[in-house]
């Protein structure tokens, strides 16, 4: 009876130890393997392209491809960081036994912008001096250019101090430029994920697929490109830094 009570006992202790050593990194022995995955979003399970791929370990990485697909040679026992232009970023790490037999799939969760409602009041403008209001404009305020929504200059108080100081202190005036910079920064965002990506990298620097990924991970790396490029500056960017790629 005492045997079979210590042979119990011992085969629970070894199955704890196993499991112990599944569960911590610690405990787990690297081994080289390669990764194949795909980034998607959570919200609605669509690929999450040109996503950017690093390895928290040796700082090596790669970038998803249109479909939002990537192959990386890691260890299994590495931690994977995934940054994307509108995404929050995410660390990523390898489940237990994972040998690159089958295409894994990582998610991603959008970021939002809430914008507040606006809720616009007050009286029409009087005419003075029998000039008229001039030619409507259809384009929506929140839209329109720069020259409705610059700062009044510091003459403006002497010659026109109800407008100066409704600019700075009216709650309202300052909810609509709040809607337009968020407007503007979504529309941003929008344009440069249109400008930058793998196939333009490719026909502008004259790469394989290959070549593009690496150039383009070291160009993410520099942090040298912001949101709001035009695409001129985009173009110029990648052609200019590829140069310097090169000759790195």
């Amino acid at each position: 009876m005492r045997f079979i009570l210590i042979t119990g006992l011992f085969i629970i202790w070894v199955a704890g130890q196993k499991s112990l050593a599944q569960t911590d990194p610690g405990l787990i022995d690297p081994i080289l393997i390669r990764l194949k995955g795909r980034i998607i979003s959570i919200a609605d399970s669509t690929a999450v392209p040109y996503a950017n791929v690093f390895n928290n370990r040796d700082r090596s990485g790669t970038i998803t491809n249109s479909d939002g697909y990537f192959i990386l040679d890691v260890l299994n026992i590495d931690s994977l960081t995934v940054t994307s232009i509108g995404f929050q970023n995410e660390v990523i790490y390898l489940p237990v036994g994972y040998m690159g037999q089958e295409t894994l799939s990582f998610t991603m969760n959008p970021r939002s912008y809430p914008v507040n409602e606006v809720e616009v009041k007050g009286e029409s403008p009087k005419l003075e001096m029998n000039l008229g209001t001039g030619k409507p404009v259809d384009i929506s305020p929140e839209l329109r250019g720069n020259a409705f929504h610059e700062k009044p200059p510091i003459l403006a108080a002497l010659f026109n101090p109800v407008s100066f100081w409704q600019y700075y202190l009216s709650g309202k005036e300052k909810e609509k430029r709040e809607v337009r910079e968020a407007m503007l920064l979504q529309r941003n965002w929008e344009m440069h994920s249109l400008n930058y990506n793998k196939e333009m990298v490719m026909k502008l620097t004259h790469t394989n697929e290959a070549e593009a990924d690496s150039f383009m991970v070291w160009f993410n790396a520099q942090n040298i490109l912001p949101y709001t490029a035009t695409e001129y500056e985009v173009r110029a960017s990648i052609k200019y830094y590829y140069e310097m790629y090169k000759n790195k």
